[in-house]
């Protein structure tokens, strides 16, 4: 039976129903409470490491087998079959965030700013705390030379986790810093 749901996720469209996306606002909700009151850069990184553990956990068996494709091919610089993958996931599961955002960062890794930023849009529509979607938002839109609305996306996503390796661009003299404080 895996191996047939499986295949049909592979080959064409998605088989059977997904079921809806667990609520995990309060479980997110109390690890951005842990990284916002975090005292140093390994209790933070700790509470940033299990948010991943959050938003990786598909709503089904199904779904997690495309989403771990997916991410391996990605790993592997396979980036269109791991779009692929991924669009096949948003198929299937339209309402899993973590969906939109690992489609969102095969484009942002092939340069489609456009389409990683429609399915980043999409991600923060389902889980607005995403805080890796908030910050690969302000990275896209870094690259699409839409520095301000980066800036803006960035502080939010670093309020959501002071301790994001990204909030360095936050610093004066970076991309995403003070306007009129440049080296």
């Amino acid at each position: 039976m895996r191996l047939i749901l499986t295949l049909a996720l592979i080959s064409g469209p998605a088989f059977g129903q997904c079921p809806a996306s667990p609520d995990i606002e309060a479980e997110l909700g109390a690890l951005i409470d842990q990284a916002t009151a975090a005292t140093n850069q390994t209790q933070g990184r700790e509470a940033g490491e299990a948010m991943w553990k959050v938003w990786l956990r598909a709503p089904d068996e199904t779904a997690q087998e495309v989403l771990d494709r997916g991410m391996r091919k990605r790993d592997s610089f396979n980036l269109v079959g791991a779009r692929d993958d991924f669009t096949r996931l948003t198929e299937y599961c339209p309402d899993y965030a973590e969906g939109w955002n690992q489609r969102a960062f095969a484009s942002y890794l092939m340069q489609d700013y456009p389409a990683a930023l429609v399915d980043l849009d999409r991600a923060l529509v389902l889980q607005p705390r995403h805080v890796a979607a908030q910050s690969g938002r302000a990275l896209t839109l870094m690259q699409m030379g839409r520095l301000a609305e980066a800036r803006a996306q960035m502080l939010e996503a670093v309020a959501n986790n002071p301790w994001l390796s990204e909030a360095a661009l936050l610093a004066p003299g970076q991309p995403l810093g003070p306007k009129g404080e440049d080296i």
